[in-house]
């Protein structure tokens, strides 16, 4: 017993002081992307045509980028001749609708708190269902990291459940093919109402390197409606806990 406590003392504190501290992203991580106006020549599409899933778009000489879409690839900031397009380090990219996912000149806006009655149902305590639906396991693991010593996502009140009867809500990743559309729907009104829906990663959103086949139903937006996007491919642990608390009120 005295070895394990003494084992234990020189291990020290573990866990990231994260959010009162920034996490430390790693050196290459792409985070959410951004266009110099300046550097960017007005009739090039080189960035577009190299996207692999149409995440860029142009109108009026100005770069849009479909954050749902983005697999964070850098191919758009290689074909880029003026070098105008960069990825950054931030890593706060959760937001409560769709539509917010597109990023372009104007400032980004991140998810808002939950308001009224769900915010005092869920602010304290959120039990959430794990649905795979489809996924590689890449944004599987990411959010599976959020578990250990490191990120202790339990701290925050937030805990995965093995059955949606016993869940605040759910928390999707995967394209959605068809063999799994019934399961989601079916999980979904397996969890008592009221009931969030969170989805993790592009292929979630959007159905990323997927959309558009016709074995996929383009993420869980068409089968169940969505509380929370947060993109990626996959998602950063950082990326996906600052959403969650966000969407709690912990962070603004």
């Amino acid at each position: 017993m005295l070895r394990v406590l003494r084992a234990r003392l020189k291990q020290g504190y573990r866990t990231m002081r994260f959010p009162d501290q920034p996490p430390v992203m790693p050196e290459k991580y792409a985070g959410r992307p951004r266009c110099n106006a300046a550097h960017c020549v007005r009739e090039c599409t080189a960035c577009i045509q190299a996207c692999p899933t149409g995440a860029l778009s142009k109108s009026g000489g100005a770069v849009t980028f479909d954050l749902g879409r983005c697999l964070f690839c850098t191919d758009c900031t290689d074909a880029c001749p003026t070098k105008a397009i960069q990825f950054t380090n931030e890593y706060r990219l959760a937001t409560r609708t769709r539509e917010a996912l597109m990023v372009d000149h104007r400032p980004f806006a991140l998810a808002q708190a939950l308001e009224g009655e769900a915010r005092r149902l869920f602010g304290r305590s959120l039990k959430l269902r794990q649905v795979s639906a489809g996924g590689c396991n890449a944004c599987e693991a990411d959010t599976n990291v959020l578990n250990t010593v490191g990120w202790d996502l339990g701290r925050f009140g937030i805990q995965f459940v093995a059955s949606p009867r016993h869940a605040d809500g759910l928390l999707v990743t995967g394209p959605v093919p068809k063999n799994m559309e019934l399961a989601l729907k079916k999980t979904y009104a397996a969890t008592p109402s009221p009931r969030l829906v969170i989805v993790v990663g592009a292929c979630a959103i959007s159905g990323g390197v997927f959309a558009d086949h016709p074995e996929v139903n383009n993420g869980a937006t068409s089968t169940v409606p969505v509380d929370l996007f947060i993109p990626g491919c996959p998602p950063h642990p950082a990326t996906i806990l600052d959403g969650l608390l966000r969407l709690l009120g912990r962070i603004k």
